[in-house]
């Protein structure tokens, strides 16, 4: 049976979930980047925050994924950018539902999995447990 202390559980558990949560979120933005952009940029082809975005999917894997990370804060938090112009109401409105749930899914848990890689680091510094 393995011994282990407060401190290895709570890096290899704690560190280790987030960090492979982080990674699979990831993983899932560059999935939807690859295989819907087409789709997401045709349906925001009347925003300008959207078009902004655009030219990011010519810049590879790392320019799809901040497109894709872009596109979904401007869904996530749609009304914000409506208020300031950014968005097209009707584009919202006419966007594909499911794809917009993935891509909220996909913002809330790169904010949860990044708050979480944070408080438990601070946590570890605190307990003086991470040098």
């Amino acid at each position: 049976m393995i011994d282990w202390t407060a401190r290895e559980f709570f890096i290899l558990i704690g560190g280790g979930g987030v960090l492979t949560g982080l990674i699979f979120s990831i993983a899932f933005g560059l999935y939807l980047a690859y295989t819907t952009t087409d789709v997401m940029l045709d349906h925001l082809k009347n925003s300008s925050s959207a078009k902004a975005f655009a030219s990011l999917r010519h810049g590879g894997p790392l320019g799809k994924l901040l497109m894709v990370g872009g596109i979904s804060g401007l869904l996530t938090l749609s009304d914000f950018h409506l208020k300031r112009g950014g968005l097209n109401s009707e584009d919202v409105k006419n966007f594909p539902a499911q794809l917009k749930l993935k891509l909220k899914i996909l913002y809330w848990s790169l904010v949860v999995f990044s708050i979480l890689l944070f408080l438990l680091g601070g946590i570890g510094k605190g307990l003086g447990w991470l040098k």
